[in-house]
């Protein structure tokens, strides 16, 4: 069991022995902190909200998208066109709106986040059912393709050169937020083995961003059997059991659900809020210091953001305090929700990330201004 040394804080001023409960009078807490909410921090009481700017001149600001706008993408995976992304990182949206070809992802573990939709995967492990809120994890090099019964746009989320794992659980235990039995596999039945056969099949891979296609006088997709402990899986977030607490506002990181290298994914479910009068009941202003921070809603309202609504997303890149919009905070001072019904993929990068060219209009230019009031 791992242990930590006793620290011994310094002070000065006004301030509340806990962050994030029994704030002074009319302050507004900010946490500093390093490591993504693990590392050293320190909590500033200020007197104005620390995103209460009239204006913000150069590039570095909030920014908000409505992916709703984007037009729909082709059958293939890798026609979908990057949104954000680093070297570390991909984040593409893509709608399957008919059967796809069969591909490969050579250049890393790909991550898809069911926005809406339902139909069957077909991979190298047999047949998974998906529907909408699913994660599907597909391990650098499986083939697969879709089936879509019901058409819908997802979220790509590719670990370049790298692999998803899960956090660890900690004092938590491992079977804190979703046991492992809720990953849903796939089966080899007789769905899977009536799609073999000697049909002409073209396999579409993608490595260092470049496709090659391999052609076979048989569909490839042809496993009989496997053993092992590498595996693809699916993970709706209506199996995720959130932690909670009813005294004190949790740092988003309790809610992480995959790593890879330079970025982590959190996913956030409904739960209720804090009942202690003296807790924050929303997310607390804090510093971006270590990690950009993207976040996509998926459904629900998110009890941060005003104007923000499903499909669309955010970015709040490092160098920039960020909180709640002034209307939010003061329907979470006035304590008259209990509950939040928001859901929502957050995906807290490391190093920078850059957004690519979009369509005219597909990113709301006048969010930064939105804290104005």
């Amino acid at each position: 069991m791992s242990t930590s040394p006793i620290y011994w804080p310094l002070a000065q001023g006004h301030h509340s022995p806990q962050a994030h409960a029994d704030l002074p009078a009319g302050s507004y807490e900010r946490e500093m902190g390093r490591d993504g909410f693990a590392g050293p921090a320190c909590h500033f009481h200020h007197a104005h909200p620390p995103t209460g700017w009239t204006a913000i001149d150069g590039e570095l600001r909030p920014r908000a998208f409505d992916f709703n706008l984007l037009s729909a993408s082709d059958t293939c995976p890798w026609s979908a066109p990057l949104l954000l992304g680093n070297r570390q990182l991909a984040i593409r949206q893509w709608r399957a709106g008919q059967p796809t070809p069969l591909v490969r992802d050579a250049d890393g573990d790909l991550l898809l986040f069911v926005h809406a939709g339902a139909g069957t995967l077909f991979c190298d492990w047999g047949r998974l059912d998906y529907r909408d809120g699913d994660y599907l994890l597909l391990p650098r090099g499986a083939l697969w393709r879709l089936e879509p019964a019901t058409p819908g746009p997802m979220l790509l989320i590719e670990a370049i050169d790298g692999r998803y794992d899960l956090p660890d659980r900690g004092l938590l235990g491992r079977h804190a937020l979703f046991d492992a039995a809720c990953l849903r596999t796939p089966v080899i039945d007789d769905a899977f083995l009536a799609q073999q056969g000697d049909t002409p099949t073209a396999v579409r891979v993608k490595r260092f961003d470049r496709v090659s296609t391999l052609r076979y006088p048989f569909n490839p997709l042809d496993s009989i059997g496997w053993h092992g402990d590498l595996c693809a899986f699916a993970l709706n977030w209506r199996d995720i059991r959130p932690v909670m607490s009813h005294r004190y506002h949790l740092p988003p990181t309790v809610h992480a659900t995959f790593f890879a290298p330079g970025f982590m994914i959190s996913t956030f479910v409904p739960r209720p809020l804090e009942s202690d009068p003296g807790a924050l009941k929303l997310p607390f202003f804090h510093s971006n210091d270590d990690y950009d921070e993207f976040i996509f809603y998926h459904a629900g309202e998110f009890m941060s953001r005003d104007h923000i609504y499903p499909g669309m997303a955010t970015l709040h890149p490092t160098g920039l305090p960020h909180g709640p919009h002034p209307k939010a905070f003061a329907t979470a001072a006035a304590g008259t929700r209990a509950f939040t019904d928001e859901v929502a993929v957050m995906v807290d990068s490391r190093k920078p990330l850059l957004v690519a060219p979009l369509p005219d209009g597909v990113e709301w230019t006048a969010y930064a201004d939105s804290w104005k009031g």
